[in-house]
């Protein structure tokens, strides 16, 4: 699974927009029991457009970076702000 992401207001928003909210409350399921991740989803786009987005915390960004920063290719880590 891959997806677009980006800083915002100190946490991250996950851009999974072709996701079904069901697809997307399971992965936010797993970060939280998990990864004890802070997750809420948010609704995108126009209206009746059905798009929703994931945005993970900022109380929870320090555990996230420590998670996946081993993974990501260095030059996407401004997407961490780092």
């Amino acid at each position: 699974m891959c997806f677009a992401g980006a800083k915002s207001r100190g946490g991250l928003i996950l851009c999974t927009d072709s996701f079904t909210v069901s697809d997307i409350i399971l992965l936010m399921n797993v970060l939280t029991l998990r990864y004890n991740l802070n997750c809420s989803i948010h609704r995108t786009g126009p209206r009746g457009r059905n798009q929703y987005r994931m945005y993970i915390s900022v109380k929870s960004m320090d555990k996230l970076i420590e998670i996946v920063k081993p993974h990501m290719v260095p030059s996407m880590l401004y997407k961490l702000g780092l």
